[in-house]
């Protein structure tokens, strides 16, 4: 290697290092952000501090129920800081709600209808049998109306206790929980909307109808950048509000109308290109131009689900639990309230309606239509989802406070919400813990590499002797082939140093990735040098992929197109291509790469940085494990 070629090795292996080191801060940062188990803890704290709060002297409700208004002219909003949370900062909460519902209609699992079916009976199951255990328990007595506040489960605690006393080997049923809360949280706002509305102003309604138009049109013409969205968004929520129709209900309309498909190629590359012009010559105008085009290459739904769960989670909804989970904790109040009757079917509604209700609807659909069980989602563990369901506080304070207007039923009724969401914490945690000492879970399917490597007979790529090993089952039909390629090669010192070998096996997803797989065999068969050049020119053709394309494809990097066609046509390779793609099939719905790292499945964002970050976590596993052998 040359002199300047070592240079320019080693400002690479520098720039790599500190944007690395800048990686594993910011992903730490996220990490805190993001966790799921964190925001429920916020929110137990955020009660805790409320119920304290309501239990010393009386500043708590005086601070609640201070005025707080907004006047521009003839518009004016005056709310108490209580209602601002309850109808203002919710808002927020429920706008994020509005971007999961329709993200995972257009992209998720609720939009295939095998997939969507055994979630959506087990919410309704969840929405209409609490509701009739409320209406049984109170009779016609006061708060009978107040039944929507069991039917729907607080998203937030749920995931992040789902995380605690959850088992550790059921991927799916996180998956299948975001599933069920998107059915559970539509319901419950059409709850809202229908039921605890007030007498409504149609013209308010109007305006608010052609705001939420304006928005629609704005997304179909392509518009991407916020503040037009943000304008738009205070007008309507204005408009509802003036409208006597729950304001919250804004945000998850506004949300619904969100522009969100994935990401196209053609705008990634774009930005790929913004960042070389902004690279050749660095410059103010250049480098605004590079941060529109990485906005402009991410769908407005995906930036801002990546922008706002730390603002809600740790600031809207621990806001909203300081401002409506003080209860007076007095032995009078404790006594009324647990002789009250809606305090018992709050809790009745919660704990069992919920649990009964979603056992019922999955088991329904588990008996009746058999093919939509899946691994991991077996009646025992949607058994523990069902308890864990009963966790139903955002909105079932919120319900509390629209539907009833006496203080005393309303304090007897989040004492009500709080204990039944402990309680149906406790369940849950015993209901799985039960299960799986009963009938504990499999490792998931696809999470070992099912044949060990063999490197004198696979597509290898690094020493042979190497510790680590990387096996990447591809389809070569996929057009986002390059991306990978190029992380795989972001590996590269690793691979020239021998600390990893590289695998190729392959994924088929239709006759054009089994011709490309064959061709990639038939090239190492014939012994010809250029196997991994082939390779390359293979994904830059982006699932173009023909037998003129791959002659051409041959030829230009020098590979005898005669000879590779004979080994092709021969069908000699056929059977070793079939078991590579049996490996792995069924394990993704699409031509998406499967990874295993040392034998586990790895599946984190595939990158060159996710990928020598694990590297060295197993690199640093052996040398503890050395260590502790030498000790």
């Amino acid at each position: 290697m040359s002199t300047p070629d070592v240079r320019a090795a080693s400002d690479q292996g520098r720039i790599r290092d500190v944007v690395d080191s800048y990686l594993r801060r910011r992903g730490r940062l996220l990490e805190l952000q993001t966790n799921e188990t964190y925001a429920a803890i916020a929110l137990a704290v955020a009660t805790i501090v409320a119920l304290i709060w309501a239990n010393v002297g009386d500043s708590y409700h005086q601070f609640w129920q201070t005025s707080a208004a907004i006047t521009v002219g003839p518009f004016a909003v005056d709310l108490t800081l209580h209602e601002w949370v309850d109808e203002g900062l919710m808002a927020v909460f429920f706008f994020m709600v509005g971007l999961d519902v329709r993200r995972e209609l257009t992209l998720g699992e609720l939009r295939l209808p095998g997939r969507a079916l055994l979630p959506t009976a087990a919410a309704v199951g969840g929405l209409v049998v609490p509701a009739l255990i409320y209406l049984a328990i109170m009779g016609g007595s006061d708060g009978a109306h107040a039944w929507g506040s069991v039917i729907s489960t607080d998203t937030a605690f749920a995931l992040g206790m789902l995380a605690l006393v959850g088992p550790k080997r059921a991927p799916r049923l996180r998956l299948f929980l975001l599933a069920f809360a998107v059915i559970d949280d539509i319901g419950a706002l059409a709850v809202i909307a229908v039921f605890y509305s007030e007498s409504l102003n149609f013209v308010a309604l109007a305006v608010a109808a052609a705001g939420l138009l304006l928005v629609w049109l704005m997304a179909r013409r392509g518009v991407w950048r916020v503040p037009p969205y943000l304008v738009l968004a205070v007008v309507i929520w204005y408009a509802v509000y003036r409208s006597g129709v729950h304001a919250t209900l804004a945000g998850v309309l506004i949300a619904l109308l969100m522009p969100v498909y994935n990401v196209r190629s053609e705008d990634v590359d774009a930005a790929g290109e913004f960042a070389a012009l902004y690279r050749q010559a660095p410059a103010p105008g250049s480098a605004r131009m590079l941060r529109e085009s990485l906005n402009y290459s991410m769908p407005l739904n995906q930036r801002l689900a990546f922008l706002l769960p730390p603002y809600v989670n740790f600031l809207v909804v621990p806001l909203f639990a300081l401002a409506n989970a003080g209860v007076a904790l007095g032995a009078e109040t404790i006594g009324a309230a647990i002789s009250s009757r809606i305090l018992w079917a709050v809790i009745g509604g919660l704990v069992a309606g919920k649990l009964i209700g979603v056992v019922l609807g999955a088991g329904l659909v588990l008996w009746l239509v058999p093919a939509s069980r899946m691994p991991g989602l077996d009646l025992p563990r949607i058994t523990g989802l069902g308890a864990l369901s009963g966790m139903g506080f955002t909105i079932s304070l919120l319900v509390a406070n629209i539907a009833l207007e006496d203080e005393t039923l309303r304090d007897q009724a989040r004492l009500g919400v709080l204990l039944a969401s402990l309680l149906a914490l406790v369940l849950a945690a015993l209901v799985f813990q039960v299960t799986d000492r009963l009938c504990p879970l499999p490792e998931p399917t696809g999470m070992r590499l099912c044949r060990p490597p063999a490197p004198a007979h696979e597509l290898t790529f690094g020493s042979m002797d190497a510790p680590h090993v990387l096996i990447n089952y591809a389809d070569m039909d996929d057009e986002d082939r390059w991306r990978l390629t190029e992380a795989l090669y972001g590996l590269q010192p690793l691979i020239d140093s021998g600390e990893v070998l590289l695998i190729l096996r392959h994924k088929l997803s239709g006759p054009e990735s089994l011709l490309a797989a064959l061709a990639l065999e038939a090239v190492s068969a014939n012994d010809e040098p250029n196997l991994w050049p082939f390779h390359d020119a293979i994904a830059e053709l982006r699932g173009g992929i023909t037998a003129r394309s791959l002659t051409r494809a041959a030829r230009e990097v020098g590979i005898d197109a005669h000879a590779l066609w004979e080994r092709i046509d021969s069908g000699s390779d056929e059977p070793k291509v079939l078991a590579d793609a049996s490996d792995v099939e069924g394990l993704t719905d699409d031509a998406s790469p499967v990874l295993y790292i040392d034998g586990r499945r790895f599946e984190r964002l595939l990158n060159r940085w996710t990928l020598s970050e694990e590297i060295g976590r197993l690199q640093q596993m052996s040398a503890d494990g050395l260590e502790k052998t030498r000790d």
